[in-house]
C-alpha cells in the first residue's frame, strides 16, 4: 500500500502524467499485497483463527513506521506508544493463544456446522445482520458503526469459510485428498459472497468517513467478530487455562489501544481559504473584503450605492 501511494505522488508531481498502472512502483505494490494476502489466507490453515487475526494489527503498525521512509512524514511520539502497546499485545498473543489442533478435514468442518453453539451462533448473526441492514437500506442510515457492524458480521463467516477452505488445501497437499468433498466448494463460495459484500460496506464507509476513523473502528470489530467465530465455530478456547485466556485478552486489549493510537492522533490536513478581493464593481460598493464561508454558499455582502439593501452575492 505504501508503494501504491508512493506511485501515486509521483505520478502526480510528474509534468507529463501517465496512467498509474504503467508505473513499475505501483504494480510492485500490488504484487507485494498479493504476496502478503496469499501469506494472510495461507496462516489460516495452519494457525488458530484466534491468533491470526489479531495479528491484522502488524499491517497499521508497519504502515506507520515504513510511510517515514518512503512518504517522509515526521515520526510521532503517538506511533512510537502505540507501536510499543502493539508489539507488546503481540508477545501476550502469541505466548499465550490457545493450543488447538489445526488440521481440519472435511468431515471435521461439516460436524461444525451443524453443531448447536454455531446454529445459535448463526441465527442471531442474521437477525442483527438483517435489522443493521434495514436501516441502512430502508431509513437511509449510514452510519460508520452500523456499516462497519455490517462488515465484521461477514467477515466472521469469512475467516470461519478462509480458515475451512485453506486447512482442506494443506491437508490435500500433504496427501489426504479434500477437495473431493462438496463442503470445500460450499465453503468456498461462502468466502468469496462474503468477501465481496464486506469490501462494499467498507468502501462505503471508507467514502463517507476519515481513514483515520475506519481503520481503528473496523479493526476492533473484525477481530472482535472473528475470535468470537474462533471460540464458537472452531471451539479453540476448549481446553485453555483462564490464566491464558486472561492474558490472550490482555494482549488483545494492548493492540487495540496501540492501533487506536497510531490511527486516530494523525494531524489532518485543512486547506487555507484565502480572503477574495474584488476589486471595483460598477453600481456596487465593497464593504470590504469577502470571505468564503465553507459552511454556507454566501461569499459575502455587497451594498448598493443608492439605498442600503443588502444582497448576497
Amino acid at each position: 500500500l505504501i508503494f501504491q501511494k508512493c506511485a501515486h505522488l509521483r505520478l502526480v508531481c510528474r509534468a507529463e502524467h501517465k496512467p498509474y498502472y504503467r508505473s513499475k512502483l505501483w504494480w510492485c505494490g500490488i504484487s507485494l499485497l498479493g504476496l502478503g494476502e496469499l501469506g494472510n489466507f495461507t496462516a489460516y490453515g495452519f494457525a488458530p483463527i484466534t491468533l491470526v487475526a489479531p495479528l491484522g494489527c502488524v499491517s497499521v503498525t508497519g504502515s506507520a513506521f515504513i510511510s517515514v521512509f518512503f512518504l517522509k512524514r515526521t515520526m510521532r511520539t503517538a506511533d512510537i506508544l502505540g507501536g510499543t502497546l502493539t508489539v507488546t499485545g503481540i508477545f501476550l498473543l502469541v505466548t499465550f493463544t490457545p493450543d488447538a489442533p489445526q488440521e481440519l478435514t472435511a468431515r471435521e468442518v461439516k460436524n461444525y456446522l451443524v453443531s448447536w453453539p454455531f446454529l445459535v451462533y448463526s441465527i442471531v448473526e442474521i437477525i442483527i445482520f438483517c435489522i443493521l441492514l434495514y436501516f441502512y437500506k430502508r431509513k437511509a442510515v449510514k452510519h460508520i458503526m452500523v456499516l462497519l457492524m455490517m462488515v465484521a458480521l461477514l467477515a466472521s463467516l469469512t475467516v470461519i469459510a478462509v480458515k475451512a477452505v485453506s486447512s482442506m488445501i494443506a491437508l490435500s497437499v500433504k496427501g489426504k485428498m479434500q477437495l473431493t468433498y462438496s463442503i470445500f466448494y460450499i465453503m468456498s463460495v461462502l468466502m468469496a459472497i462474503s468477501c465481496a459484500f464486506q469490501i462494499k460496506f467498507l468502501n462505503q464507509a471508507m467514502h463517507l468517513y476519515e481513514a483515520t476513523a475506519v481503520v481503528p473502528i473496523n479493526f476492533v470489530f473484525f477481530t472482535t467478530s472473528a475470535i468470537i467465530s474462533g471460540v464458537i465455530f472452531y471451539r479453540e478456547f476448549q481446553s485453555a487455562a483462564l490464566l491464558s485466556v486472561f492474558m490472550f485478552l490482555f494482549g488483545c486489549l494492548l493492540s487495540f489501544l496501540g492501533v487506536i493510537i497510531i490511527a486516530r492522533n494523525k494531524k489532518e490536513e485543512h486547506l487555507q481559504i484565502p480572503f477574495i478581493d474584488c476589486g471595483h464593481i460598477p453600481g456596487q460598493k465593497l464593504t470590504g473584503k469577502i470571505q468564503p464561508d465553507s459552511h454556507s454558499s454566501c461569499y459575502g455582502t455587497l451594498n448598493k450605492e443608492d439605498d442600503s439593501v443588502k444582497r448576497q452575492s
